[in-house]
């Protein structure tokens, strides 16, 4: 697992290390199955708190990217999967809510084109 916590970035700890285990899980390059660390030796490894580690890997395991199997350890799960799901569902009650709001699907479709530019570039 490649790893690196930028001082100076605008991210909190915590986010850099869940964005940067998230892509790692999503390109392959941390295959489904691949154990990662413990939260104690992950945080020795990288200088950080063992809080900022556990809340980093609670956040990945709410977003279904890892499992946690007790004593087994923590391991990456199939990401893909949880965030396509997660995506589908997010997509469907956006188009209730603009439907529930009135809006056409011209100007629901204008809205997630301008968030997505905003947060894409």
């Amino acid at each position: 697992m490649n790893v690196h916590i930028d001082p100076r970035s605008p991210l909190a700890p915590y986010e850099q290390l869940r964005a940067q285990v998230a892509a790692q899980a999503r390109s392959g390059e941390l295959p489904v199955g691949h154990r990662l660390p413990t939260v104690r030796g992950l945080a020795g490894e990288l200088g950080l708190a063992v809080n900022t580690v556990a809340k980093a890997y609670r956040a990945l395991e709410a977003d279904g990217v890892i499992e946690t199997r007790g004593r087994h350890g923590t391991f990456v799960a199939a990401a893909g999967d949880a965030a396509a799901r997660e995506l589908v569902a997010a997509a469907q009650a956006y188009a209730q809510r603009a439907l529930r709001l009135g809006l056409d699907r011209a100007a629901a479709e204008a809205a997630v084109r301008d968030a997505l530019r905003a947060h894409y570039g």
